[in-house]
């Protein structure tokens, strides 16, 4: 859509000035005119008119509703649409990336259909849903061969309700979820609504009470839920939200929130062996353990003796959370490699390197034929 830019013309006006004939004649300089305070808008040069308009241009959202009879609508932060509607959004660009609601990519729902053509990327969402409110964006990619990056220059967002007076929470697919409470960043209880305009509550399930929201230490935003801004242990225990909006109250999924304490940092790893002297033909199994946050996967790799020569061995992998008391949660993930059958080959070092996002602990230990 083009920008209208309209320049603004001035005309000089012109006056005359008469000297009758009978008048005496002016004294030298006495003829002069004295200047008008006059203000006048000047001309704005047409360049930077373009310029300017390329840089609103810059600022506009590519992504736009498609309305019925072939209209467009250019679209706010947030759009709210009953459920049952169907929906197409489109992202203009030859090469452009969609952000939707995960849940529908996770249950590969056949509601929604995304196409690349010419011009745009096109998202139509077909017979919606109170679970599919959330946060539906677009951006273009520019790519030099292999790699590609987003457009920061050309993205467009918008939040949808999908409002349905039977669903005024956002459904999920369980009926209790775990909220992690650290320290050192904000936790979000994520009772979201389908209806914008829906009261909102929190309460304790023991003892039963209303949580109040002070606006600075828990909030509550409409598109994410319930924002504990600085957690500490007081506030571990289960929780509920309740909505209202012109009928009966409804109830959320309730959230057992668990305190958590646990240094930011690579895994703490130990190793241990069965035992560290086999004999042939002897069942041996290692255990690396690492602790570590609630909510970080740990990522485990294994070197061993017989591993160059292909030895099959057995590793298995899991995970539970442990209560240490006073309201702190811990994660402890174990990694357990099962040699069966014992050989020469199969002694020497066991190394096991626990991963996570915030770097690697690598530890070892010995078994040897006795």
């Amino acid at each position: 859509k083009g920008i209208w830019v309209s320049l603004l013309s001035l005309a000089t006006n012109e006056t005359s000035y008469c000297l009758p004939l009978n008048k005496r004649p002016k004294e030298p300089g006495e003829n002069k005119i004295k200047p008008v305070n006059k203000k006048v808008k000047p001309k704005t040069p047409k360049m930077k008119e373009r310029e300017s308009a390329d840089s609103s241009l810059k600022s506009q959202s590519i992504l736009t509703q498609v309305m019925d009879k072939g209209r467009f609508q250019k679209l706010a932060a947030t759009l709210s649409l009953s459920a049952g509607q169907s929906l197409e959004l489109r992202c203009k660009g030859s090469n452009v990336t969609w952000n939707y609601p995960s849940y529908l990519d996770t249950f590969k729902d056949s509601r929604l259909s995304i196409k690349q053509l010419d011009r745009y990327g096109q998202l139509i969402l077909a017979n919606s849903t109170a679970a599919d409110t959330g946060e539906y964006s677009c951006w273009l990619q520019l790519c030099n061969g292999n790699k590609c990056r987003k457009d920061e220059t050309k993205t467009g967002s918008t939040y949808i309700f999908f409002t349905d007076k039977e669903e005024l929470f956002v459904p999920t697919p369980s009926y209790f979820e775990i909220v992690y409470l650290n320290p050192d960043k904000p936790a979000v209880i994520p009772c979201r609504v389908t209806t914008p305009s829906a009261k909102v509550t929190l309460h304790r399930e023991f003892p039963a009470e209303e949580i109040e929201t002070d606006g600075t230490d828990i909030i509550y935003d409409v598109k994410k839920g319930f924002v504990y801004q600085h957690p500490t242990s007081d506030h571990k225990g289960i929780v509920y939200c309740k909505a209202e909006s012109h009928g009966a109250p409804q109830i959320s999924i309730k959230y057992h929130l668990l305190y958590v304490e646990v240094p930011k940092g690579p895994p703490s790893a130990t190793i241990a062996a069965s035992s560290n002297r086999a004999e042939v033909s002897d069942r041996v199994h290692v255990i690396c353990t690492a602790l570590g946050e609630p909510d970080v996967d740990v990522n485990f790799r294994w070197q061993y003796p017989g591993q160059e020569s292909e030895r099959p061995v057995i590793i298995q992998n899991f995970w539970r959370l442990i209560n240490r008391g006073t309201g702190h949660t811990i994660r402890i993930s174990k990694s357990i490699l099962l040699v069966e059958d014992f050989e020469a080959r199969d002694a020497g070092n066991y190394i096991c390197i626990a991963q996570n996002l915030q770097g690697e602990t690598t530890v070892a230990t010995t078994v040897e034929l006795n």
